[in-house]
């Protein structure tokens, strides 16, 4: 995160903090700094801070492996303890100045254990409650289920439990989330170019050729693409999916329409069991991995993303009050500026609307005449999107962003609606099915939804699927030529079409670098040396429908 980012971000955190309704009343004891020894020897700098009250306090706990965003750990850690908290913080093994060797993700369950379990040994040590964003989310999740007895409950944002979901989408590696990530948290720095290492080939060189040095978990990630290879049914990453559904604890779970673990939190949430729900938490608004709002062109007044006061209040009432208030499923409806209570996930809609591929248009019934439309795709010169849910490095393409015109590229194809005639909420995953071919052993096909205000058409949904993967998630053969139905499927969101505003479908093969350009070859992704040109066909009417599936609340078309 660069310097500007982050004083921005702090800014933020200030005004939230001076926003909340109780003031600051106590005096701040001197920080303590200590190097907390693990089971294995390794200390790890941990950081106390506590208020100057007699007696055992409610404590925070937080356990980081960012050590440039320390700043921001001492302001949390100043206004909560200003208002009767202590707060301590913890930088994971080797960050920060934690002793041992910075692995992601390995580490977390043994220390967080021992951790957790030193600071419910303290007799200054009231009740505990975890808090995380991102990866410090995940070091919560990752002992969410051997709690010692004082930890009452835990508050974890944009991160999911489920992470091959994060990592992939039939086949394809969201690049702009994890290569971009493993760049900045490679334990060493590197000076490569990131658009550079997006597009080498074959990507499971690019830590050696141009990076500087081998990273065995990055090509842990890139080289197993099917969620039901050991790597993932295996170990820490199917211990760490299998965890929500032994939590007992209320758990506020905190998550983005325009955030990159949101497929990951929603499976999180699926898992929990049907008691720990009643006493937890799943709200998601329009915001980015940042909780910045990134709807353009729609008003959205009533956002409410201040996480702070959110977090600050899921605390006071349980670790102070010993209750909550809060709980169940609450969506923020794009379009509509209001928040919506959902009674459960999966979501559940009252109807859905098709909307059919015709020549150019999108049609409420099946058109009257067949046909096709053909273009190509050159892996070398992919479509860079702008506007995703998927996205970490380009976080100023995140959200809903305006799009360029119809027919902008030759290798993408547009299709639209009529204007709609009433207002059409909808809740749940899009899907799009497209019947295809293609002259390639193996491509990709994408997909995203639209919609069009004034002229503007303002992004909603994206997502890929590849002909190996076209209906199953274990990868399989494709003939070139022949005709094949592919289903792409996108997350869940909630949205309200404007009166007189239309839906726009745009088809392309590329979504890069939100996913890794595929090279039109068969095969592992990160393995191949070489790409070529395919020629896509898209076939639509007759016995081809071709069509939008829209999981629909509002009125009909």
């Amino acid at each position: 995160m660069a310097n500007s980012e982050l004083e921005k971000w702090i800014e933020q955190f200030r005004k939230q903090f001076k926003a909340l309704p109780d003031s600051p009343v106590f005096e701040i004891s001197p920080s303590e700094e200590l190097m907390l020894p693990m089971d294995d020897g390794i200390a790890l700098r941990t950081i106390v801070n506590k208020p100057n009250i007699p007696g055992s306090l409610p404590t925070i706990i937080v356990r980081t492996c960012y050590p440039h965003m320390e700043r921001m750990q001492a302001i949390y850690a100043e206004e909560f303890c200003k208002r009767g908290f202590a707060y301590v913080y913890q930088f994971c093994r080797g960050t920060g100045g934690s002793q041992g060797e910075w692995q992601p993700n390995v580490n977390e369950r043994a220390d967080g254990k021992c951790t957790l379990d030193w600071l419910d040994a303290q007799g200054w040590v009231e009740s505990i409650g975890y808090l995380g964003s991102s990866y410090l989310a995940l070091t919560g999740w990752a002992v969410a289920d051997i709690l010692p007895p004082k930890v009452k409950t835990m508050y974890l944002t944009h991160y999911g439990t489920d992470r091959f979901t994060s990592a992939y989408k039939n086949g394809l590696f969201r690049q702009d989330i994890l290569t971009s990530w493993a760049m900045g948290n490679a334990g060493f720095s590197i000076t490569a170019d990131y658009t550079e290492s997006a597009s080498y080939r074959p990507q499971i060189n690019v830590d050696e050729n141009l990076w500087g040095k081998k990273l065995d978990w990055y090509r842990d990630w890139i080289t197993n693409t099917e969620s039901t290879d050991p790597y993932w049914q295996d170990g820490f990453w199917k211990l760490l999916s299998e965890i929500p559904s032994k939590v007992n604890v209320p758990v506020y779970i905190g998550a983005g329409w325009y955030d990159h673990h949101l497929g990951s939190a929603l499976k999180t949430w699926e898992k929990l069991s049907e008691e720990s729900k009643k006493q937890s938490v799943l709200r998601i608004g329009a915001w980015n991995h940042g909780f910045m709002p990134c709807v353009e062109g729609i008003e959205a007044a009533h956002l409410e993303n201040n996480d702070v006061r959110t977090a600050y209040d899921w605390f006071n009432e349980i670790l102070r009050k010993n209750q909550t208030s809060m709980n169940g499923i609450n969506v923020y409806l794009i379009g509509a500026d209001k928040w919506k209570n959902v009674k459960e996930y999966p979501f559940k809609p009252a109807n859905e609307t098709v909307l059919y591929l015709s020549d150019n248009t999108l049609e409420t019934s099946t058109p009257e005449h067949s046909g096709s439309r053909t273009y190509k795709y050159n892996p070398d010169d992919p479509l860079i999107v702008n506007g995703a849910e998927s996205l970490f490095a380009s976080m100023k393409s995140v959200g809903s962003l305006p799009q360029p015109e119809c027919d902008y590229r030759s290798d993408v194809l547009c299709f639209v609606s009529v204007p709609l005639k009433e207002e059409m909420d909808v809740l749940g995953k899009i899907t799009v099915d497209l019947f295809v071919a293609s002259d390639a052993e193996d491509t990709a096909f994408s997909a995203r939804i639209m919609e069009v205000r004034d002229g503007v058409a303002y992004n909603i949904r994206g997502s890929i699927n590849t002909l190996a993967f076209r209906d199953s998630e274990k990868r399989k053969q494709y003939k070139p030529g022949e005709v094949v139905k592919i289903t792409i499927d996108m997350w869940d969101i909630a949205w309200r079409f404007q009166k007189g505003s239309q839906i726009r479908l745009d088809i392309s093969s590329s979504c890069f670098p939100e996913y890794a350009a595929h090279t039109n070859y068969a095969g592992v992704w990160s393995l191949q040396e070489k790409a070529k040109i395919a020629n896509q066909t898209i076939f639509y009417g007759g016995l081809y429908l071709s069509q939008i599936s829209l999981p629909r609340l509002g009125m009909p078309l």
